[in-house]
């Protein structure tokens, strides 16, 4: 079986409808989101990851954003109930999806919220934002699902941005990268590097030091080629109008069958 698969969900015909809460609203060419789209997953292809389509959800504007539906640690799934009640109904095909693959299944409860995009995996550290769409018990149930599984749970307060990794991930050794002035709590993490532009803060690790990353940050393309990393540049720009990023138009899953 395949060790590294990712979760994909073409955008529908409403994607430009999407949520956005943080930044103001600009037209999205749908037909020019769903060429990116494509170039997006033929790069996860091209970088040895087997793509994995979850059905299509075209009543909801905000489904192309996968990673918001699941949060998967080691071979269990957790499906979320987002904080933005538009966007609950887009579950049923991500849960589908990762039953299919083997994984096992919980869900968070009412009253509790939660998405994916606020949960940032480093190791075994699962660093969540707890913010607008992220709750206190949403950060609860996330722990009594993975930390019996040796997770260890890290609560981040968030107020800028709309989910935690729209303000930092982590590259390879685990180092935490942002832009400062949307990190609100840097010392929670053991390593911190801020970079020059606020989507340089999102890189999918494509495995031999390849960073998958927007090309809206060249300057941080720049500072990250010159730590040793190879930067994979996408031009994701009319989902930039959503708040959207290259992490959550992807669920990647490492190592699901080992």
């Amino acid at each position: 079986m395949p060790s590294r698969i990712a979760l994909v969900r073409r955008p529908g015909p409403r994607v430009a409808e999407g949520l956005v809460t943080h930044i103001e609203r600009a037209p999205v060419d749908a037909e020019r989101a769903a060429e990116q789209w494509e170039a997006y997953v033929a790069t996860l292809r091209a970088h040895a990851w087997d793509t994995v389509e979850v059905a299509p959800a075209d009543d909801c504007p905000d489904a192309v954003f996968v990673e918001d539906a699941v949060v998967v640690f080691r071979n269990v799934a957790l499906i979320t109930r987002s904080g933005a009640s538009s966007r609950r109904a887009e579950s049923a095909g991500v849960e589908a999806a990762v039953t299919a693959l083997g994984c096992s299944v919980n869900r968070v409860r009412e009253p509790g919220t939660l998405d994916g995009g606020d949960v940032l995996k480093v190791g075994d550290t699962l660093y969540v934002g707890r913010g607008g769409r992220t709750d206190a018990s949403g950060v609860r149930q996330l722990r009594a699902v993975f930390e019996p599984l040796g997770a260890r749970v890290v609560a981040v307060p968030i107020d800028t941005v709309l989910h935690l990794k729209s303000a930092v991930t982590a590259l390879p050794d685990g180092t935490v990268i942002g832009h400062e002035p949307l990190v609100g709590s840097p010392a929670l993490f053991p390593r911190f590097l801020p970079v020059p532009e606020e989507s340089g803060a999102h890189v999918v690790l494509l495995g031999g030091g390849r960073l998958l990353m927007a090309r809206s940050a060249p300057r941080t393309a720049d500072l990250l080629a010159d730590l040793g990393y190879e930067p994979v540049l996408v031009d994701i720009g009319e989902f930039e109008k959503l708040e959207g990023c290259v992490t959550c138009l992807s669920v990647r899953l490492r190592d699901l069958y080992a």
